[in-house]
């Protein structure tokens, strides 16, 4: 059986580069996330979110609040403490035509589902012969979430994202995690979508309607001709703080990029940056072996080799296993203290 699935009429907005419009709320970045769900899951009866305590709890980071009252206990569902479980009951509906929305209270959880989510839902398209896919979005908490213990603060993408037949979104505010994550539910493959516990209470202004943000675009946030400085997720936030001390305290000024998905990789718009910049930083908060930051460097290095005046430097977490205390997860972490510096080397300033 062929299940076939048009995208609904909307704008494609790239809107983080927009100015605020009038009528735009400030909203949170977890309510950016339950109303691109909520939208969805209005206009089309197959979709169903599912998860640990996303119902009569209001979900465990409130992502879900008052889902339950609106949609109802058969598509808002509670789960047992079984991630490879629900994660396999999800990829079952999908291929049998629903829309599941799967929520992993931590990624760190979704290693106990790795079988179902990297060895089944990437794979059914292409062992199928083009014949059936698995249109599911997981979605849930990636990397430190402040104080939480090595065990509880993994950083996936580096091991996931080497896995072909899925797509990954990781938005860094909350205007583009409602784009991304409607994207994400309307497209037909596979999406990892991963959020950062640290932001869900960020704000910033988010238009009422829904809006779609195209995968394999980065955003420039920042212009500047010294290096290109680029990163995805929380650490954005972190190179636009470490942008301000080098343009302020330094006279250095960086061309900065959200990558706002790794797969697919807008390789292009890094090769034109750098084409200007003839330097380039990449900021990763996983760990530097294998990491998105090296292939990012490898590609760089095989298509652009003759742009760069200095060689691809990385700004990783350290390669150990994520600290419980504050001070040193602060210091593990890719910092604006360290890529100031990794920036500075590329200059010898």
């Amino acid at each position: 059986m062929t299940i076939t699935y048009e995208a609904p009429p909307a704008p494609t907005i790239d809107g983080a580069d927009l100015p605020p419009r009038e009528g735009d709320r400030v909203i949170q970045f977890r309510e950016a996330l339950r109303e691109a769900m909520s939208h969805e899951m209005r206009r089309d009866k197959r979709f169903f979110l599912l998860g640990e305590e996303v119902a009569e709890y209001n979900g465990a980071y409130k992502i879900s609040q008052g889902m339950l009252d609106e949609f109802g206990d058969k598509r808002i569902i509670d789960t047992p403490i079984s991630e490879n479980g629900f994660a396999g009951l999800a990829i079952g509906a999908a291929m049998y035509g629903l829309r599941p929305i799967v929520e992993f209270m931590s990624w760190s959880f979704s290693l106990v589902a790795a079988d179902q989510i990297l060895n089944n839902a990437p794979k059914m398209l292409y062992m199928s012969g083009g014949q059936w896919g698995c249109p599911i979005v997981f979605r849930g908490n990636d990397g430190a979430g402040g104080q939480l213990g090595s065990t509880h603060s993994w950083c996936v993408e580096g091991l996931f994202a080497n896995v072909p037949g899925l797509k990954m979104a990781i938005p860094s505010n909350p205007y583009d995690a409602k784009g991304l994550l409607a994207t994400s539910l309307v497209d037909d493959d596979p999406v990892f979508f991963l959020e950062s516990e640290r932001m869900l209470s960020d704000k910033a202004h988010v238009p009422e309607e829904q809006y779609y943000i195209p995968f394999g675009q980065a955003r420039k946030i920042r212009e500047g001709d010294d290096c290109t400085l680029i990163s995805f997720g929380r650490p954005v936030n972190f190179c636009i703080e470490a942008a301000e001390t080098l343009a302020n305290d330094h006279d250095v000024h960086v061309d900065l990029l959200d990558m706002r998905t790794i797969r697919p990789l807008d390789i292009d718009s890094i090769l034109a940056s750098l084409a200007r910049t003839n330097r380039i930083v990449v900021v990763d908060q996983s760990w530097p072996f294998g990491s998105v930051a090296s292939e990012v460097c490898t590609q760089v290095v095989e298509r652009g080799f003759d742009l760069l005046d200095h060689q691809p430097v990385r700004v990783n977490t350290e390669d150990v296993p994520t600290p419980y205390a504050k001070e040193l997860e602060a210091a593990y972490l890719p910092n604006p203290g360290r890529i100031v510096d990794a920036v500075r080397d590329t200059l010898g300033v």
